[in-house]
């Protein structure tokens, strides 16, 4: 309840941000990038902003560089946009839940498989 507002200028910082990713920016660097979340302090000063790449490593380090290049470009039009007193300072970092959920839906599916194999092969016995 304390923080609503903030959550509230995260949700739009995060679509406003989605829509100059696809319009604005041009920095080839910049790949299929996905903002997954933005978290903003309560005094508004600041915002994380959360993103996954499509792609390798180098795909992912070239977003970064390229993201964290364009943030005065972006803060400049959030400032246009969102017409707030102070525009928070951006903070790009890379969402690592998605791959973390990636890995233990894999785990999950070896098991599954080993467990398929042991009833198959106790069957046969």
């Amino acid at each position: 309840m304390d923080f609503q507002r903030s959550h509230r200028v995260g949700d739009q910082i995060q679509k406003e941000i989605s829509v100059l990713l696809v319009k604005g920016l041009k920095d080839p660097r910049i790949g299929f990038v996905t903002i997954t979340g933005v978290e903003v302090t309560p005094d508004l000063h600041l915002a994380r902003v959360f993103f996954t790449v499509m792609g390798d490593a180098k795909a992912r380090r070239e977003s970064e560089a390229g993201l964290k290049s364009s943030i005065p470009f972006i803060r400049r039009e959030l400032g246009k946009r969102l017409r707030m007193r102070y525009t928070p300072d951006l903070l790009f970092e890379y969402d690592t839940s998605v791959d973390y959920g990636s890995r233990i839906d894999h785990l999950l599916q070896e098991i599954q498989g080993e467990q398929t194999d042991d009833s198959s092969n106790s069957g046969k016995d």
